[in-house]
């Protein structure tokens, strides 16, 4: 049963690779700084919201230092489209510090220490350790959740019993680009309301059960 859910799994991430073949992280950034920084700032928000604001937030505060020197008001200006500027501001600047302070303004590729930071957590560790630095990493999102309970790849809602769950199924090369396609296709498909089976190709080659719907 395991075995046959594993190759179900497996079938399903060939099936999207093949929908989705560039799926990538959606949070426009260049380097370990930016997409941190970012990824931190897509809590309650939309990765495009977030690409709305941080052109002008990383020409201003373009690395850890200068974020950590940044002038409150200044930084809630520009992150205000997001709303909750002043918490979003006050995180911003304590990451800042963390950075400056304790990794000489280097962003770490250990999940540990970068858990460590503030307002970093296990999710926005993974994003920044799979796609700055390669290191494979199951991201489990509000989608990601989503898709793998409606697939039958997990009955937890917990997002670190899904993905141990996802872990058990997927390869670790898998893990990164997996997560991406199935962030993808809910939010093409696999939506949480109304979701447009009729149009999806796993429910036309019979590897999605529908759980729940």
């Amino acid at each position: 049963m395991a075995e046959s859910l594993a190759a179900r799994a497996r079938a399903v991430d060939d099936a999207l690779s093949a929908v989705y073949p560039d799926a990538h992280c959606a949070l426009n950034h260049d380097g370990p700084y930016q997409l941190l920084v970012a990824t931190v700032l897509s809590a309650q928000t939309t990765d495009a919201r977030v690409n709305t604001v941080t052109p002008e937030l990383f020409t201003r505060f373009p690395d850890a230092a200068a974020l950590a020197a940044a002038d409150p008001e200044e930084l809630e200006a520009i992150i205000r489209p997001l709303g909750m500027q002043r918490t979003r501001a006050e995180r911003l600047i304590g990451l800042g510090l963390g950075l400056s302070g304790r990794f000489d303004g280097v962003v770490p590729s250990d999940r540990k220490a970068l858990a460590s930071l503030p307002g970093v957590g296990r999710k926005t560790a993974h994003v920044v350790l799979a796609n700055a630095f390669g290191i494979p990493a199951i991201t489990v999102d509000t989608h990601v959740g989503r898709l793998a309970r409606r697939l039958g790849w997990t009955e937890q809602t917990d997002p670190l019993r899904v993905e141990r769950d996802i872990a058990a199924l997927w390869e670790p090369e898998r893990w990164t680009d997996g997560c991406h396609r199935l962030i993808e296709h809910g939010r093409a498909v696999c939506h949480a309301r109304s979701p447009r089976c009729g149009d999806c190709p796993l429910a036309a080659e019979a590897l999605c059960p529908r759980v729940g719907l």
